[in-house]
């Protein structure tokens, strides 16, 4: 396929860019610099100069090209957000930016559209113990400041799933980890001692850059039209199990332990890290998609977590 591809310069994107010029996929990579935009052609991409939140500008830059499949996997995170107005471009960009890729996917004639989604669409809250499948409600109403995250994923799903003449695909990808930017920045607080392991912990499910990037190449192949799928490893892992498993990584001592009350200063970061418990079930992906986690486990994929990713040239 020719693929127009949103975020190719990031590190999900990085990534998914040489797996698509692996698979012989011919990509067309979105990016707002032109820095960005001779890093994707030295990759063998073609690139295309953009912000995806402006929508004139972005079917300008598409003119004259044509693609079989949009990809969406642009987000403004290079951490982890801890606090509200941390989120509040991504949301955008989920919102917005969805909305004028679609109208970019109509003007370069593609009619497949995979979309990065999240797992905290199911809720910030306690799921219980049982696997939180697709079927489950996603993106309920939000309390207070969340509801401007929920509504941004609702938004996103509403317009990929539901666009008339566009055959989109949903993917609810777990909490992202590997050799990307926000595991480094937790990896460096992990040494300074600067990341507490709080309890009473959450619960969160997993994917690693590499796996998701994976599911998306899948999903292009054998994604059923209008339907999502959760993306995550099979294992899921509290919270501070993952603090811990971090600092290991990154040779750091054993992480300070403290109560989660003290992270009542940053509610977003009280939420997912003591609040949230959820164990996605990703069988239908691998039913479907024929999809499965190259690093099944956080012990398998801690390996590659002091490691740097590079965009890569496919086949010549």
């Amino acid at each position: 396929m020719r693929v127009l591809l949103a975020g190719a310069t990031g590190t999900l994107g990085t990534e998914l860019v040489s797996q698509l010029l692996r698979a012989d996929h011919e990509v067309l990579g979105l990016t707002r610099t032109e820095a960005g935009a001779r890093r994707l052609a030295a990759a063998g991409v073609t690139p295309v100069v953009a912000d995806l939140l402006d929508g004139a500008a972005l079917l300008d830059a598409v003119r004259g090209h044509q693609a079989d499949a949009v990809v969406h996997q642009a987000t403004a995170l290079t951490r982890m957000p801890l606090f509200h107005r941390d989120l509040y471009t991504t949301d955008a960009l989920r919102e917005q930016g969805t909305a004028n890729l679609l109208r970019a996917a109509a003007a370069v004639g593609a009619r497949r559209f995979v979309t990065q989604s999240f797992f905290l669409g199911y809720g910030y809250r306690d799921h219980g113990t049982e696997p939180v499948t697709e079927d489950r409600p996603f993106a309920p109403p939000g309390h207070g400041a969340f509801e401007v995250h929920m509504k941004s994923m609702r938004a996103n799903e509403r317009q990929a799933l539901g666009t008339p003449g566009i055959d989109g695909i949903a993917l609810r990808y777990g909490l992202f980890y590997g050799p990307e930017p926000s595991t480094r920045r937790l990896m460096d607080l992990a040494r300074s001692r600067l990341l507490p392991a709080v309890r009473p912990a959450g619960v969160v499910s997993l994917v690693h850059v590499h796996d998701a990037a994976s599911a998306a190449v899948a999903a292009l192949d054998r994604g059923r039209p209008g339907q999502a799928y959760n993306v995550a490893d099979d294992e899921p892992v509290a919270f501070d199990a993952y603090v811990a498993a971090l600092a290991r990584a990154a040779g750091a001592p054993r992480p300070l332990r403290a109560p989660a009350w003290l992270l009542g200063a940053t509610p977003y970061l009280h939420a997912l890290m003591a609040r949230t418990r959820i164990r996605l079930s990703s069988e239908r992906a691998k039913r479907e998609l024929g999809w499965s986690p190259a690093y099944p486990t956080l012990r398998d994929g801690s390996a590659t977590l002091a490691s740097r990713p590079a965009l890569r040239r496919g086949p010549s």
